[in-house]
């Protein structure tokens, strides 16, 4: 993977100072080699590397066309690319083996509306020069990070906050609107960041921004198809075999092997399934607990046997917690997750094999696979004739149970004002539930209304940057193929009860790894990436952190 920073004056020329300074601060994000790009004076693109495609030199960047009138620092993968550029080679004359010069080809024959055919992973920036416009893109799902500053005629971007720090032009001035926020989310809800003037590109979406002016236009450029067909489970479980497959396989295409995460669930267990099938042999990589009786090394240890494929794991204790006082640097701003520090550390351990892994985010959001979604169907579907009368008379309110579910203990307006200092009550959200309500879709069906929300707010704003930041901590790429826009479309356009049984754990994705897994494996009761209490709740440790 890589990291991208640039910097764009309205009136003032630009130094190649500064973005080298923050190419250095984004290191971790692309070891392999680093670049800095004067377009024009007041222009300037940066970029770091983590190769994996074309490793020489003709795959650097930033990159342009032949006639410098397109330019772009690009991070992410393009699993289609080599398709893109069968289509695209009578178009252009093609100088690299990269997916990076594929979507200069792209832009070059259809402009932006060359998103409508990528699948992949993507935050970049383009240039295109004799118009005068920057695109900065995210991709669908918001896997990869894009934040942007603006102000007072300055705009810079960057894949992580802290490579602004370098720039005359940023000032670190809290948002404290945002710190309420994070109380209510665990995360800073995008487009907002911590920092005032400064703002994440929301997944899905992409900016257009007149460089002489500063225009910007904001444009939401994909969400699922909604609109309802008459899928059925036999043809569904079929569909999703084959492009599951085909998915992994593009998420495979690479000049060095590829990895996998393996915890014994469903998700990373298909994956590694469908890896070998297809002729591979994927190094595996795993994280467990000391002493505690549910750690899912052992599960994955019984999947890697099965599947004979190598396994190493690493098992974590209270001493692993060190890792804490390395997240301000690593994520930047407030987030709380569970998971960050495991994450930290099954990360670590597989970089020092492989520089890509695959991940199994996004299978729950499709399939409903959280136990928060199976309460709220139940809820929503109550069985007795007495109970189905008191869901009619007082339906469960989406926001308020999902907030509740989010949530480490809810915070309200009310609970706010209790917990912040009285000069901060005038900086809390007027609805302290406005990212949620943003992303309410009350047209949909309630399992489809929390599954949407799951994907919009728990994976795109909270999973999907723990992830990212603890992977490229370590130099490490996490690929995820059950992130497929394609996916979502037909699971959002098929009726809820084709792919989603209350007693079955992820249904279309169990019918196709059924045949394939040890019945443990099929028999393993739904478990999230946690651990145990005591290792958590080491107050003794924080304590000593602390003094």
């Amino acid at each position: 993977m890589c990291g991208i920073v640039g910097h764009i004056s309205k009136n003032a020329t630009i130094s190649l100072s500064e973005i080298e300074e923050a190419c250095k601060l984004l290191r971790h994000r692309g070891p392999d080699g680093n670049g800095a790009k004067l377009i024009q004076d007041n222009i300037a693109f940066g970029h770091t590397r983590l190769s994996f495609l074309d490793l020489g030199k003709n795959g650097t960047q930033p990159m342009s066309n032949a006639n410098k009138t397109i330019w772009i620092t690009f991070n992410g993968e393009i699993y289609n690319y080599l398709e893109l550029k069968e289509e695209l080679k009578n178009n252009y004359n093609f100088e690299s083996s990269s997916d990076t010069e594929v979507l200069i080809a792209a832009y070059e024959t259809w402009g932006i509306a060359m998103l409508s055919k990528l699948q992949g992973m993507f935050a970049f920036a383009l240039m295109d020069v004799n118009k005068d416009l920057l695109y900065l893109v995210r991709d669908p799902f918001g896997i990869k990070p894009l934040y942007y500053h603006l102000h007072n005629n300055e705009l810079l971007f960057a894949s992580e906050l802290k490579a602004f720090t370098p720039f005359e032009a940023f000032k670190k001035e809290l948002d404290y609107s945002s710190f309420c926020d994070f109380f209510v989310y665990r995360y800073v809800p995008s487009p907002k960041t911590i920092w005032q003037n400064t703002y994440k590109v929301p997944p899905a979406h992409y900016l257009e921004i007149k460089t002489t002016s500063f225009e910007v236009k904001e444009v939401e450029y994909w969400k699922p198809s909604f609109n309802e067909k008459s899928n059925n489970e036999k043809d569904l479980i079929a569909w999703f075999a084959s492009h599951l497959e085909k998915s992994i396989m593009n998420h495979a295409r690479a000049d060095v092997p590829i990895g996998s995460f393996l915890s014994g669930g469903y998700d990373s267990s298909a994956i590694v399934y469908y890896l070998k099938k297809n002729g591979l042999n994927p190094a595996s990589f795993s994280i467990g607990f000391d002493n505690w009786e549910k750690s899912e090394d052992y599960f994955a240890e019984k999947v890697a046997q099965h599947l004979h494929i190598p396994n190493t794991k690493t098992v974590v204790n209270e001493t692993s917690l060190t890792a804490m006082e390395k997240m301000p640097q690593i994520y930047d701003e407030p987030i709380a997750d569970i998971s960050i520090i495991p994450t930290y550390w099954v990360s670590k351990l597989a970089r020092e094999q492989v520089k890509a892994v695959m991940s199994g985010e996004g299978a729950d959001e499709l399939f409903g696979g959280y136990h928060w979604q199976k309460t709220f169907y139940a809820k929503q579907h109550p069985e007795g004739f007495i109970n189905k009368i008191k869901n009619l008379i007082s339906p469960i309110d989406t926001i308020e149970f999902y907030a509740e579910a989010m949530s480490m203990g809810a915070f309200d307006e009310a609970e706010l004002k209790k917990l912040l200092h009285p000069r901060l009550h005038a900086c809390i959200p007027k609805d302290v539930f406005w990212f949620y309500k943003k992303h309410l879709q009350n047209a949909l069906s309630p399992l489809k209304r929390i599954q949407y929300l799951d994907m919009k707010c728990f994976m795109g704003e909270l999973v999907l940057t723990k992830i990212d930041r603890a992977s490229m901590a370590n130099s490490l790429e996490v690929r995820v193929p059950f992130l497929d826009t394609s996916f979502f479309d037909t699971i959002f356009s098929s009726k809820e009860e084709v792919y989603f049984k209350k007693d079955k754990t992820k249904f279309i994705l169990q019918e196709n790894i059924k045949a394939h897994l040890p019945m443990e494996i099929l028999n393993r009761e739904k478990q999230g990436f946690v651990g145990p209490d005591s290792y958590y709740m080491n107050k003794a440790w924080y304590e000593k952190a602390f003094e």
